[in-house]
């Protein structure tokens, strides 16, 4: 322990003594115009951010029908208008030093802030790449960091005092400086991941040669892989052991066997939906009083879209072990069933023509398969029929479609003088005297 403490004391003063070197070789009478310079550029930069930078934001406000890239483009320009104006004017500044100097050391500064600038705004709009927003922000620092402390030459003494900060476990030793590798290591290839993993994705979604449902596993294992590999990547390429990982893993896998069943039995369900294509995004399914269309498939949940905008999330298990009615499954041809009555005072042969001409006036109703309408009994007050007719849009809605053919029904009753019975009961009052014993007689 105390070996560790003065390993660790020894690497802190020998990266502070070089950095009193650094700074007193910064202070040198003759490099001083040139921190004057940088300091008189900094402030002319942010002098132009903000005269320029509200007269942008109102003009990018102003803009329509751009695409998202471009906008998304602009905003991340302006925030970083500062830096830019900074690092283009350094630029500048190398240049006529250059000019006005033969000697490298009367730029030597403005060519490395120069540098240091340049380096640090690429890699900001580089970790702009990565999703996931924590993680984003620790490679973006860390990148940062590390840029500063190389161009400063301070690289290898403040890698020896993060590698002096470590925590020893028998033979495992877990050191800061590892764990600021495998974070910005990690991140880099994420990022990577994910470009390959958004321009494999959209070259699966256009392909109409593979079923949806192949699509949609093609992208989810493309992820899987891409991620996955990713992540022991970066972990092999900063020195950790994946055999402890493995031992770990077939625990977890135990702990999964015991705990975690249903989420398990999800994600199992889930691919086998997508093989068996039993079940597509955009079919038509109804499950219970649930009905609408396949939105996405989930690892874990189907999200269902009903008519009136409520969007379910059925588990996978849900779909497997249930009953499902995919109205879209091997084709888009749905029938539907419509019961009515008519008086038995008219001619039936009228009725059924009428209801079939009814039906196929309807705008979705289709004329290539033809309706049919039959007489199902005769009730205690009308002829009962039901009039069968066929859709190909079931996305559409059910309900609309049949309270169309109710009204078409009506409308061609009413002109040919069809009446559609209601029951009646008639009442008769008896006037006749009552017994002398109050009883009827």
């Amino acid at each position: 322990m105390e070996q560790e403490t003065q390993s660790l004391t020894e690497q802190a003063l020998a990266l502070s003594q070089q950095v009193a070197t650094g700074a007193q070789n910064l202070l040198l009478p003759s490099r001083l115009t040139q921190v004057a310079v940088l300091v008189g550029i900094f402030v002319l930069a942010w002098g132009l951010t903000r005269w320029l930078g509200p007269k942008m934001h109102e003009w990018m406000r102003g803009l329509e029908g751009w695409p998202k890239w471009r906008l998304r483009t602009l905003v991340v320009l302006h925030r970083r208008m500062q830096l830019i104006f900074f690092t283009v004017m350094a630029w500048m500044s190398v240049g006529v030093m250059a000019q006005l100097f033969v000697f490298p050391s009367r730029r030597y500064i403005l060519a490395l802030v120069a540098t240091i600038a340049t380096a640090i705004l690429l890699a900001g709009f580089a970790t702009r790449l990565i999703k996931n927003r924590s993680l984003q922000m620790v490679v973006r620092w860390g990148l940062w960091i590390y840029i500063v402390l190389y161009y400063l030459g301070f690289a290898e003494a403040a890698s020896s005092f993060l590698d002096a900060v470590a925590i020893e476990f028998g033979e495992f030793r877990l050191s800061l400086l590892t764990v600021i590798k495998a974070l910005i290591v990690t991140g880099v290839l994420f990022m990577l991941a994910r470009l390959v993993s958004s321009q494999a994705s959209t070259r699966i979604r256009d392909n109409q040669d593979m079923s949806p449902s192949m699509r949609v596993l093609t992208v989810k294992a493309v992820q899987i892989i891409l991620y996955g590999a990713a992540f022991f990547i970066g972990l092999k390429a900063v020195g950790f052991d994946l055999t402890g990982l493995a031992v770990l893993s077939g625990a977890i896998g135990v702990g999964l066997g015991f705990g975690l069943q249903k989420v398990v039995s999800n994600l199992v369900s889930g691919v086998i939906i997508l093989l068996d294509k039993s079940i597509k995004p955009g079919d038509v399914i109804s499950l219970g009083e649930t009905f609408g269309w396949i939105n996405t498939l989930g690892a874990r949940y189907t999200s269902v879209v009903t008519r009136d905008g409520r969007e379910y999330l059925i588990p996978n298990e849900d779909l497997i072990t249930g009953q499902v009615v995919n109205w879209s499954h091997s084709n888009d041809f749905v029938r539907l069933d419509i019961h009515f009555g008519t008086s038995y005072h008219d001619d039936p042969h009228l009725v059924r023509k009428l209801a079939i001409e009814a039906a196929t006036g309807c705008d979705r109703v289709l004329s290539t398969q033809p309706a049919v309408c039959h007489i199902v009994g005769f009730g205690d007050s009308s002829v009962d029929y039901v009039l069968r007719f066929w859709i190909r849009d079931p996305t559409g809605g059910l309900t609309n479609i049949r309270g169309n053919v109710f009204l078409a029904l009506w409308d061609t009753f009413q002109a040919n003088g069809i009446s559609i019975p209601f029951p009646q009961r008639e009442v008769r009052l008896l006037d006749e005297p009552a017994s002398p014993s109050g009883q009827e007689p």
